[in-house]
């Protein structure tokens, strides 16, 4: 079969939709052809170029803002090395600061999530306020020096954008607007803060955060990894779009492959998709090539009955997964009722290994109770299943991260389809090597 690349699958003119998600193609960067190397998957010292350059330079995604509804609730949030405490103040506002007792060093709260009237340090019982201010050292006439300088955690920005809370460990960082770019303007019509959470795992996998990244920036693979799910998306016929810092594609569906033969009878995942949506397949008269935009013409018409409000979204957006990647570490697989999120950490030391945090969420529609909150569970690769499609990845993870050292691979031959992961290794290289970016001998 003669499979070919197309871009023009948005038939929605976004002139229709002035407030909501921009769907024209953006022009493809000219990123050249080189490798992307090797080494920088496993090298020590990329490792603490990325930490001094990237980790502790940029905006990062820190939970959920409806995890910090009253004062002293509080989220405690590790990356790389550090760990960071996001407080909800009395006066609605936030704080962050680092995660540290000033006096020798101790955690003041275990990675997750709490309410507090104070932070105190459970070693010597140094007491913090929620702002981080020094309320309480006991004996301090034994200190000749005094409390630390400023008395007080030094302050670290944080925000909040789309039902999230966001946070840097550099203090000079840009505003967290100006570094999310035109996210916002692309994802607010889907309203985050309408969904709730479903999910919230946290998984040890043995590679590199980038090649998780890399992962879950391509389509290509689903042909070979993730044979079944040609019978439910195109796979081919996917637009991409590289911005400033970030990236997304566009996937079909409740549609066929072009690489499978089209079948006579309704797939089981569009079948279930179909019922999802309250559209009963068994009276279905139409052909399975015509079922994306019956779907779209039903969702669309029967929404508000539901108690769901569509109406900032176009009709692909009913139907297809748009996925956004947020630089450098937040990919989301976006629909209109329900979010899968990756946050993709590094370990503190080890470049070949990492924390994959998987969080979901799903529209609550109008006049339901707000479910409980999910509880949050953490375990090594292996111990449990996460789902067909992520196990497969999985799988495939440590087997890329072992086979890029060996001494015959030095590095990723990227074709058109995998665009979105030279776009990241470009702005990547721009915050390690600066504005020349990636130079020859460089990692």
């Amino acid at each position: 079969m003669d499979v070919k690349r197309q871009v023009d699958i948005i038939r929605v003119n976004p002139q229709d939709w002035p407030n909501g998600t921009p769907a024209a193609k953006a022009d493809d960067p000219d990123l050249g052809h080189d490798l992307i190397p090797a080494d920088r998957y496993f090298s020590t010292h990329f490792m603490a170029l990325e930490w001094d350059r990237l980790w502790s330079k940029v905006w990062l995604l820190g939970g959920r803002a409806d995890d910090l509804k009253e004062p002293g609730d509080y989220i405690s949030t590790d990356i790389g090395r550090e760990s960071v405490l996001i407080v909800r103040q009395p006066d609605g506002s936030l704080r962050a600061f680092p995660n540290v007792c000033l006096h020798r060093g101790n955690r003041l709260r275990p990675e997750g999530l709490g309410n507090t009237e104070n932070f105190r340090c459970m070693y010597h019982h140094w007491t913090y306020g929620l702002d981080g201010a020094i309320t309480r050292v006991p004996d301090l006439d034994s200190f000749p020096q005094g409390a630390p300088p400023a008395g007080r955690l030094p302050a670290l920005p944080c925000g909040e954008w789309g039902g999230f809370v966001w946070f840097s460990l550099n203090p000079d960082v840009e505003p967290l607007a100006d570094y999310l770019g035109m996210i916002p303007a692309h994802l607010d019509p889907y309203h985050f803060e309408r969904m709730a959470w479903v999910r919230d795992v946290t998984i040890e996998w043995d590679c590199n955060w980038k090649t998780s990244v890399d992962a879950f920036h391509e389509n290509y693979h689903v042909q070979g990894i993730h044979p079944q799910l040609q019978w439910y998306l195109d796979d081919v016929n996917v637009q991409i779009d590289c911005y400033d810092k970030h990236s997304r594609y566009l996937v079909p569906f409740a549609t066929i492959s072009p690489r499978v033969a089209l079948p006579s009878t309704i797939p089981p995942a569009i079948d279930h998709m179909m019922r999802k949506a309250g559209m009963d397949p068994a009276d279905y008269e139409g052909r399975v090539s015509d079922i994306r935009h019956d779907l779209q013409r039903f969702i669309r018409a029967n929404a508000p009955a539901q108690g769901k409000d569509f109406s900032e979204l176009n009709d692909d957006q009913l139907t297809d997964d748009y996925h956004y990647s947020i630089f450098p570490n937040v990919s989301m697989n976006i629909h209109a009722e329900d979010i899968m999120m990756f946050r993709q950490r590094p370990h503190p030391t080890d470049p070949n290994k990492m924390f994959y945090d998987l969080w979901m969420f799903e529209l609550v529609p109008e006049g339901e109770d707000w479910p409980e909150r999910v509880r949050h569970q953490h375990f090594k690769h292996g111990d449990k299943s996460i789902g067909q499609v992520l196990d497969q990845d999985a799988f495939n993870l440590p087997t890329v991260q072992k086979g890029m050292q060996s001494s015959a691979f030095k590095g990723l031959w990227l074709s058109r389809q995998e665009l979105r992961i030279r776009h990241f290794h470009h702005v990547l290289e721009q915050f390690i090597y600066g504005a020349h970016g990636h130079q020859p001998g460089d990692l």
